[in-house]
This record gives structure tokens, sequence and C-alpha cells, in this order.
């Protein structure tokens, strides 16, 4: 028989695991974006998404990605950021009226400053200078920029050029750009130094930041802005705020808004978006590495029960929010940071309420063993609604059971008042 507990903790487990349901409910009609998502790094869940998946015209956040590989390619020794290269007549493909640091053949730049050009001035003469540079040409480098989001799975995204101009088959979508900006702070973040910038000047020519955003909240530090005409204002955020746990000083979000009508629009809905997060969401460990959640006996081996721990933390976003109505974004008040509901102020939960069922995968082990094994799978539930599920799974290395002991096995089965009762596996209460 599976054997199950349930936990009210406000927590959770690490090992592997997906989020598949959203934590906070969010109205979409209230938010005027033709897609959006609220993504938490920290757990790897979806606070809140509309149209996620949709395919659209990225626009400038195409550029996220000639970073991401700029970058990359600086960390494995096969570029430097100091290296001066010479433009060349690859930035004739950029056409007058696009974004641009205006490079002219001939003239010298460094990897350094193609990076700030490419992130603060969005210059598409940066993107494909930095694409010849490293792929040789275009085309290799588009291949290449394809590869990248492949292996980042980036199921909804393809690449047909490095500067983000709309094309057919050049699209890309709000989880695909929240999985490359997390890749970005994660692997290079590096990259924030670029894009937390109000402003850059190159060749007697001065170019403010389009996310006005790193202007007007200190916690803010990139990612990148993108318009076309058939994409709209695009905007990629994130923000790293202090917490009030001591396990988790600092929070980062990421909030991609695609399809918005203006710059100032695009910054307005991922910034209410992102507040929202912040004040209505927490992140918890639910268990801490190595702490024993079960123990099972084991057949045949020199131990005879096997503890069952996470290799890691588990970290969990949980809902500060349980109101049985979806959130109205345009009742969220930004100075305040808390939402009205029928004219009453809702203030954030001061306690979660989720429920860990751990399950055991395996009732008992038999020596000789040794093999990565999932012992336990942990079903999370927020308010009743069921989160993700979480593999446990460890390392079991067990040798089997001396002469001596196998001897007095022996003896304990045909001697009745030798014989034991069988020992059944047991999940400890976690705290």
């Amino acid at each position: 028989m599976k054997r199950f507990i349930s936990l009210c903790a406000g927590m959770s487990f690490l090992c592997t695991g997906l989020s598949h349901a959203a934590i906070l409910n969010i109205d979409p009609t209230s938010v005027p974006a033709a897609a959006w998502t609220i993504f938490d790094p920290q757990s790897g869940q979806t606070i809140a998404e509309f149209n996620s998946h949709a395919q659209r015209a990225p626009a400038s956040l195409t550029k996220m990605m000639v970073a991401y590989i700029t970058l990359k390619e600086i960390k494995a020794g096969k570029l430097k950021r100091n290296e001066i290269i010479t433009a060349n007549d690859v930035v004739h493909v950029v056409q007058p009226d696009e974004s641009q640091m205006f490079l002219r053949p001939g003239q010298k730049i460094s990897i350094d400053q193609l990076l700030s050009g490419l992130v603060v001035m969005s210059a598409n003469d940066a993107a494909v200078t930095l694409a010849q540079r490293i792929g040789g040409d275009l085309p290799h480098f588009v291949a290449r920029m394809n590869q990248e989001a492949k292996a980042l799975g980036m199921t909804d995204t393809h690449f047909t050029n490095p500067a983000g101009i709309t094309m057919d088959g050049h699209y890309s979508s709000a989880a695909d750009m929240a999985k490359l900006g997390n890749a970005l702070i994660q692997q290079y973040p590096d990259y924030l130094y670029y894009s937390k910038q109000t402003s850059y000047t190159w060749n007697n020519r001065t170019h403010h930041a389009t996310n006005i955003l790193v202007k007007q909240d200190a916690t803010v530090d990139g990612l990148k802005t993108g318009f076309t005409r058939a994409a709209g204002f695009n905007l990629a955020l994130t923000a790293k705020r202090p917490t009030m746990n001591p396990d988790m000083p600092d929070r980062r979000l990421i909030v991609v808004v695609l399809g918005t009508t203006s710059p100032v629009m695009r910054a307005e809905v991922a910034h209410r978006l992102m507040n929202l997060a912040y004040n209505y969401t927490r992140d918890e460990v639910a268990i801490k590495a190595k702490q024993p959640i079960a123990e099972i006996p084991v057949l045949s081996g020199q131990i005879k029960r096997y503890t069952i721990t996470p290799q890691n933390n588990k970290i969990m976003t949980t809902s500060l929010y349980q109101q049985p109505v979806a959130i109205d974004m345009r009742s969220f008040d930004q100075a305040s940071g808390l939402l009205k509901l029928n004219g009453q102020t809702v203030q954030p939960l001061a306690q979660t309420a989720t429920k860990l069922q751990v399950q055991l995968n395996k009732q008992q082990l038999t020596a000789p063993f040794n093999q990565n094994v999932q012992l336990a799978t942990v079903k999370i539930y927020q308010n009743n609604q069921w989160v993700e599920d979480v593999a446990i799974n460890n390392d079991v290395k067990l040798e089997p059971a001396s002469l001596l002991q196998r001897f007095w096995a022996w003896i304990k089965q045909i001697l009745p008042f030798f014989k034991e009762a069988a020992s059944p596996a047991t999940i400890f209460p976690l705290h």
C-alpha cells in the first residue's frame, strides 16, 4: 500500500520538478498586453501568465540571444571584451530608420562597446557586427541562435536575423523570452551591467535607455526593450529586491510583456505585474538539503534501513492572495502596492496554505544496489490546487550483507523466538 503524508507548511521540496499551475489568478482582460508572463527564477515557477506561449514578433528582445552568445564566447575564451574589431560592409544591411550606433565601415570598436550599443542603444548595426564576428557571416550566426534556443528549451522560438527585424519565420513567446532572460542572469550575470545603464555614448552620440524603469526603480536592473510595428511595444524586465527571510535575503523576478501600445504602457504593465507578484507571493524553503524525509527497509544488506533525503534545498513560490475572484489589475494601487476588492484593501496573507503530499515510490530496497533512483514523489498543492510534482532522487549504494550477517538472518528465520516483526517504511514529519 502506498504511504502518504500531508503537510501544511507554506513550504516545498527540491530535487526535480516542473510547475504546471499559475500561483496568482489574474484576469487577463485587466492587463493591456497581447501576451505576458511573470516568472520566478528561484523556484522555476510561473506566477501568472496570459498567452505566454503564443508565437509573436519579439522585435529587439531578439538581441538578448545575441548578448547571450557573445557572453558565452567571452566566457569560453574565444572572445575578449577589449578586443578591437573593424566595422565592415555588414553594417549596410541596417536601414536608416532602424535603431543603430551609426557604425561605418573602417571604424574601430571594442566588443565591450558593441555590447553596450546592443543592449542600451538596441543598435542593429551592433547586432550584425557581433553576429559576423562570431559566426563568420549572418546565416551561420542565425543557425547558432536557433541552436542555443533549442538547448535552452525555447520551444516557441525561431530566429531568422540577429537584430529582431520583422520577418516570416522570426518569432518567439513571452515564456521563451523569460527562459532566455533567466539563462542570461544565471549564466552570465554581467549582462546586467549593460542592461541597467541609463544611457550610453559612443562617437559623440548619446542614447538614453528605452527601459525607463531603470531610472524610476532602483531595484530594476534590466533586461531589454523591443519595438516594431508588427510586434508592438515589448519589454523583458527583471528586478532584485530584499526579503524578510534570512534563508533567502534577495529575490529576483522576471516579467515579460509583449504587444503593448506604447513605451509608457509596456513599462507600466510590466512594473505593475512585478510589484503585484512581489507583494502577493513569496518564496520559501520547503525542505533543507539532507533533511531526512523517510526511511525504507533494506533486504540482504549491510544496513537494515535506508534514509531518503533531498540532495538540495527546494524553493517554492507561494500565494499570499486567497480571494475567490480573479485579480483585477486595475484595482492594484502602485503607491501602496495593495489590491482593492469591493472598496476594501486586500492585505497579503501572513501565513500560506500549502500542502505537501509525499508518496513513496519504493517500499523497500534489496542489496546489492547501486544506481540513481526516484524513491519518492511529492505532490504540492496551494489552496487545494495542484501546483507541481517533485521527484526525490537519490544515488543509492547498498553493499550486500556479510557472511556473518547472512548467517544471523538465517538463524532468525528458523528459530521462532528470534523472529522480528517486519519493519515497514516510515515517513518523517517535516518541520
